[in-house]
């Protein structure tokens, strides 16, 4: 055994396995309580979506994060999936990096609605350096 090898040992203490599963066992309630409705949240989630203009482009974790819930990606994309399709804009949120993250028709649609409105992409990503709107939680809320 190498001298770096028992250096990197003895700099975690023994108690670094148990840490390591709570990480793991809060990863899991963070997923768990994203995957559930909460009326506070979803109305946050609502208004930083609704705030998204036309023309412009956001991501599920912006809207998240702008609505005060930084690390609930997984529940914008349970609102826009279980709210009626006619009350939020839902085109206009996208995956990270501008990328369409529904399947076959839905995708399409979603695809078909941004360019509608002059969203304009390269290749399967939308141009998030010209059409991403930054969300401003202050304004929304004024």
């Amino acid at each position: 055994m190498s001298s770096e090898s028992k250096s990197k040992r003895a700099a975690f203490p023994k108690s670094f396995a148990p840490d390591q599963f709570s990480v793991e066992q809060a990863k899991r309630r963070l997923l768990r309580d994203a995957l559930r409705p909460n009326e506070q949240r979803d109305l946050a989630f609502r208004h930083m979506i609704l705030s998204i203009p036309p023309g412009k482009v956001s991501t599920y974790g912006s809207v998240a994060a702008a609505a005060g819930y930084p690390r609930y990606h997984r529940a914008v994309a349970r609102l826009l999936r279980t709210d009626p399709v006619d009350q939020l804009p839902w085109h206009r949120v996208l995956g990270a990096g501008g990328e369409i993250k529904l399947r076959g028709a839905a995708a399409r649609e979603q695809r078909a609605r941004l360019r509608l409105e002059g969203v304009q992409f390269n290749g399967k990503r939308v141009d998030m350096e010209r059409f991403e709107h930054s969300l401003k939680p202050w304004e929304v809320y004024r």
